[in-house]
């Protein structure tokens, strides 16, 4: 469970949990769960790419995570965010095809970007991971109020000289860091499961912005850590685990929320 090759599963997947914990929570309170979907997912195109020209496809990944949520941020403020969102996410998707259809092999690091690869991990790898989402960490406190204000209310915010705009593109970029950080590691589809089912949880059985976010935290951590070692004890895929662990975790939220209902 602890032998030195797992020592580095066990350190990126904390810092994905972070990651995905603190942003996660923002990401469930604005309803932007469709947009979590579409960047790490349309970013996979950019891994395709980079492949395909002879670059890391972390720089793709990377470059086409924050065009992908900036473009839509963008392109939303005309348009409905939904069909936006929608039609980003179709385009990267069909690029990515294009991209690995010229690509004389069908690379197995890409395909590590959807599905995820968190035993196969290299420690170098941990430095970027540990500084990327470091700055997710940071930006998000730099922003703490703005952020909550704009996602709860975000009329009442502008009307407070908040620019919401301002605000939406720096979560963009902070979303796309997050999936900079997390894909390589637990992949597209995971990642999606981390960014949702834990802080939704969260939020259920919090009863302030800050308990949320903790405890979005700390559920996240307790989905990836117990996902690892089941899925090093049974050899399943650690993917199954963690969106099992994450439905557990809202149904029980759900219940204890209805409970507390009946009681009060």
């Amino acid at each position: 469970m602890f032998a030195p090759y797992l020592m580095t599963a066990w350190a990126g997947g904390t810092i994905v949990a972070v990651v995905a914990g603190i942003v996660g929570f923002f990401v469930v309170l604005r309803g932007n769960a469709f947009f979590a979907h579409a960047v790490p997912h349309g970013a996979f195109a950019g891994a395709a790419g980079a492949v395909l020209i002879g670059v890391n496809p972390l720089v793709g990944l990377g470059v086409f995570a924050v065009g992908g949520a900036v473009g839509i941020v963008l392109l939303g403020r005309r348009a409905r965010h939904d069909v936006v969102t929608a039609l980003t996410l179709v385009t990267m998707l069909a690029l990515g095809a294009l991209f690995l259809s010229r690509s004389r092999e069908y690379s197995a690091e890409v395909f590590a970007l959807l599905f995820g690869q968190i035993l196969g991990v290299a420690p170098d790898q941990l430095l970027t991971m540990g500084v990327l989402g470091l700055i997710c960490v940071v930006l998000v406190a730099c922003m703490m109020r703005p952020l909550l204000l704009a996602s709860v209310a975000p009329a009442l915010a502008a009307s407070r000289g908040v620019r919401v705009i301002v605000v939406d593109l720096v979560f963009a970029v902070v979303i796309a860091a997050a999936t900079t950080v997390s894909v390589p590691m637990v992949g597209a589809l995971l990642m999606f499961a981390l960014l949702i089912a834990p802080p939704a949880s969260a939020q259920i059985l919090a009863r302030t912005p800050g308990q949320g976010m903790l405890l979005s935290v700390a559920l996240t951590l307790v989905t990836v850590w117990a996902s690892i070692a089941l899925a090093v004890t049974t050899d399943l895929p650690i993917g199954f685990f963690a969106t099992a662990i994450g439905a557990v975790l809202y149904a029980g939220a759900r219940g204890t929320a209805y409970l507390r209902k009946r009681g009060g």
